[in-house]
């Protein structure tokens, strides 16, 4: 399952950015996710990641270990390809 990321980093981490960074893509590739693009913003969030998920479980680990190493936090929302948003709104 594909996710998008909005994310928001702690100011305890913004120093630390490569460190962060080395960690969570490690924990996340022990979780089996795939981290497709990671993008930095200025506004609402800090972040937007796109990745690919094996479950929500693995989904949910992550974002529980995200926030307990005191990363930040991040709302994951689930992205459908346009293949998938037609097959989904065809009328009966």
């Amino acid at each position: 399952m594909k996710y998008v990321l909005l994310g928001r980093q702690s100011g305890e981490w913004l120093g630390r950015h490569d460190r962060r960074n080395r960690l969570a893509r490690a924990k996340a590739k022990e979780l089996g996710i795939k981290i497709q693009s990671v993008l930095y913003t200025q506004g609402a969030y800090d972040f937007v990641d796109t990745v690919e998920a094996p479950s929500p479980e693995a989904m949910l680990k992550f974002s529980v270990w995200y926030a307990k190493q005191g990363f930040g936090s991040f709302q994951s929302l689930p992205a459908f390809d346009g293949k998938t948003m037609a097959e989904a709104s065809k009328e009966e």
